[in-house]
């Protein structure tokens, strides 16, 4: 297909409107899982190599621009002076470069065929939200809690504040024809050790908060864990608060593969990446964002990249000739939120939060100056941080102290934290693919953990 911008900046194919949503649930209705990398470069031709090279790796996938650290933290001159040193950026400046340098890069590859979204881990995205609208692009992700907290010290009253600005400003593109898409990053807080019921509540309010702005094109996120049961569950209770949430809302779920240590060897790396793959087909994810067999010695090269959305799609298709359809708008499964734990965890945050405020900006503030949601070993000056986790002997992560969250008293009993086990509770995932612990079937237990500063190695949304 060949794109071309209509006269209100859309990118139009034939007369009809480019839409990111409708490009997944129409892979998704054929039979696709569309896969996706993380790929963000700061010279314009090798960035537009990477999204050609992207697109030409396999039948439903997406491109991505992912923006550098300083355009993130709206440091331009940082960016400005980077550019005239001739020194690479870990990611795309498109609030720096003109909107004709950037056209040159889509041109001939983003198109309704090749959906192009960016990302960013901006907490103040009011002009990167500028900047791909001029573009022709509607399709971004983010949060006012999972774009603020594991990123800086920017209040988190600031964070709320520029985000319903920016959903309103992306909600507005509605009116050059397109369906603005924006997707919750919610559910990949701090990339690891953060038990899935919070991150399934925090991905399902953030995707209220995007409703209630005016978005109507909305994927919910949630990263793969340690547990493969685990994460199915917490896939079901994602896509059961999503029906429930947003009836009239065109949604789906986007899986990551996993974001913490990654496995050394590249059998390991491929055993997880092809795990995540099975797992998104299994739950009904419609996307995956996949990491490549690079994550654990090196920033990812675009034939990484490219080797690992052919890995995941081959993966996808044969776990797809093996399970059953699952309906994407439906949750898996049925009966009564206790027949889910992360459901009914995840439930009992989200009531909570709507019942502080009917303004969910300030319900999620109220929530975070009280505690009710509360991120393990999450640094940030508003977060409580009287959470902890730990991987129990199923190889399940779960709570050790729940702080003042409101969940069950038998939800935060685990084993007192030692600096011990941090090593091994943070590799738990590496050595278990790398084949130097207990098989994904019968888990060790590894020893509890303790807090650390996120190394932002780990979060390869700022980073090529």
């Amino acid at each position: 297909m060949t794109g071309q911008a209509g006269a209100a900046g859309a990118v139009t194919v034939h007369g009809r409107p480019a839409s990111f949503g409708r490009f997944v649930a129409e892979a998704l209705a054929r039979g696709q899982l569309v896969v996706q990398p993380r790929m963000g470069f700061s010279d314009p031709a090798r960035m537009r190599r990477g999204l050609l090279a992207t697109k030409g790796a396999c039948d439903a996938v997406a491109g991505t621009l992912t923006i550098d650290s300083y355009t993130r933290v709206a440091d331009e001159p940082s960016v400005v002076r980077a550019l005239a040193d001739r020194t690479p950026l870990n990611g795309y400046p498109i609030t720096s470069y003109s909107p004709h340098t950037s056209r040159w890069v889509l041109d001939g590859v983003h198109d309704a065929g090749f959906p192009v979204q960016v990302r960013h881990g901006s907490a103040r995205p009011q002009r990167i939200i500028a900047a791909l609208g001029r573009l022709g692009l509607d399709a971004t992700e983010g949060g006012p809690v999972s774009y603020c907290l594991p990123y800086g010290r920017t209040p988190l009253v600031d964070s709320v504040r520029n985000w319903q600005e920016s959903c309103e400003r992306l909600a507005e593109l509605r009116a050059t024809g397109a369906e603005p898409h924006l997707e919750t990053f919610g559910g990949c807080m701090l990339g690891q050790l953060c038990p899935p019921g919070l991150l399934v509540a925090i991905s399902a309010l953030e995707a209220l908060f995007f409703h209630r702005a005016g978005l109507r094109s909305i994927s919910l996120s949630y990263a793969q864990q340690t547990s493969q049961e685990q994460d199915t569950e917490a896939v079901a209770a994602l896509r059961r608060l999503a029906a429930e949430l947003l009836p009239d809302t065109d949604w789906h779920i986007v899986l990551y593969t996993y974001m913490g240590l990654y496995p050394r060897t590249a059998e390991g790396a491929r055993d997880l990446l092809e795990r995540s793959a099975e797992l998104a087909v299994r739950t009904g994810a419609a996307r995956l964002i996949v990491k490549t067999a690079d994550e654990a010695h090196r920033i990812p090269t675009v034939a990484a990249n490219v080797a690992a959305l052919r890995t995941a799609a081959a993966a996808a298709d044969r776990a797809r000739r093996t399970s059953p359809a699952v309906s994407p708008q439906l949750p898996v499964g049925g009966g009564t939120p206790a027949d889910n734990e992360v459901y009914a965890e995840a439930r009992t945050l989200v009531d909570a939060v709507l019942g502080l405020d009917a303004d969910l900006g300030q319900g999620l503030l109220k929530a975070f100056e009280r505690g009710f949601l509360d991120v393990p070993y999450c640094l940030h000056p508003d977060n409580a941080g009287r959470t902890r986790s730990h991987i129990d002997s199923a190889g399940r992560l779960t709570w050790a102290e729940t702080g003042a969250m409101p969940l069950a008293r038998t939800a935060g009993r685990g084993p007192r934290l030692t600096a011990a086990g941090l090593y091994e509770a943070l590799s738990f995932v590496q050595r278990r693919h790398d084949g130097a612990s207990p098989s994904p079937e019968r888990p060790g237990p590894p020893a509890p953990m303790v807090p650390r500063r996120p190394d932002r190695r780990h979060f390869q949304e700022v980073a090529p």
